[in-house]
C-alpha cells in the first residue's frame, strides 16, 4: 500500500466525520424525528385521568389544531414545561389534550391539583402501550395534530417563546 494512502484514509474518515457533526449542529434538538410526521395520529382509546369511566380516543383530537403532551409525574422536565401548557390553555387558542404516561392514577390527579390543570382531558396510559404506539421517546413530548387528525410536528420540552410560532406555523 503507497505510503499516501496510509496517511489519507484517516484524513478523510476524519474529515467525513467533521462533515456529520457540522451538519447535526444545525438540527433543532427539541423537533424529534418521528416516523408520524404526516401521518394520522395512531388510533386509541383509554380511559380518562380524571373520569375512568369515559373513553378518550385519538377522534376527540379532530376538527381543530391540537396538542397532544405527553407528560408523568415522575418527569422533571415536564414540571419545567407546565407553566408553559399553563399559559397556552389560558390563551384558548388550541385545545391541549393530555396522556399521562406511565404513572399512578392518584399521584397524576394530585399533579394536576397541585400545579394546575391546562387539558381538555387526559388518557390514562399506566402500561405505556399507547406511548409506544406515538413513538414516545421520552416526556415531556407534544404532537401537534392538526383538524385532520394528521400530526405535521412533534417536539420534546415546549418553550414559551417558541410555542406561539409552533403553533402559527403547524396551524
Amino acid at each position: 500500500m503507497p505510503r499516501f494512502v496510509r496517511y489519507l484514509t484517516p484524513l478523510v474518515a476524519f474529515l467525513a466525520l467533521a462533515g456529520v457533526l457540522f451538519k447535526g449542529l444545525s438540527l433543532d434538538p427539541r423537533k424529534v424525528p418521528s416516523p408520524l410526521i404526516d401521518k394520522p395520529a395512531p388510533a386509541f382509546s383509554l380511559t380518562r385521568l380524571k373520569e375512568p369511566e369515559v373513553i378518550l380516543s385519538n377522534t376527540d383530537l379532530k376538527g381543530k389544531v391540537t396538542l397532544f403532551n405527553v407528560w408523568a409525574t415522575w418527569c422533571v422536565a415536564c414540571r419545567a414545561e407546565h407553566p408553559v401548557l399553563m399559559q397556552l390553555a389560558r390563551s384558548g387558542k388550541v385545545n391541549i389534550y393530555g396522556l399521562n404516561y406511565k404513572d399512578e392514577r392518584e399521584a397524576a390527579k394530585q399533579w394536576l391539583s397541585r400545579f394546575g390543570d391546562p387539558y381538555i382531558a387526559n388518557a390514562f396510559d399506566a402500561d405505556g402501550r399507547v406511548g409506544i404506539d406515538w413513538g414516545v421517546y421520552g416526556t415531556p413530548e407534544t404532537f401537534i395534530v392538526d383538524q385532520q387528525g394528521v400530526i405535521p410536528v412533534s417536539y420534546t420540552h415546549l418553550r414559551a417563546h417558541e410555542t406561539k410560532t409552533r403553533i402559527s406555523v403547524s396551524g
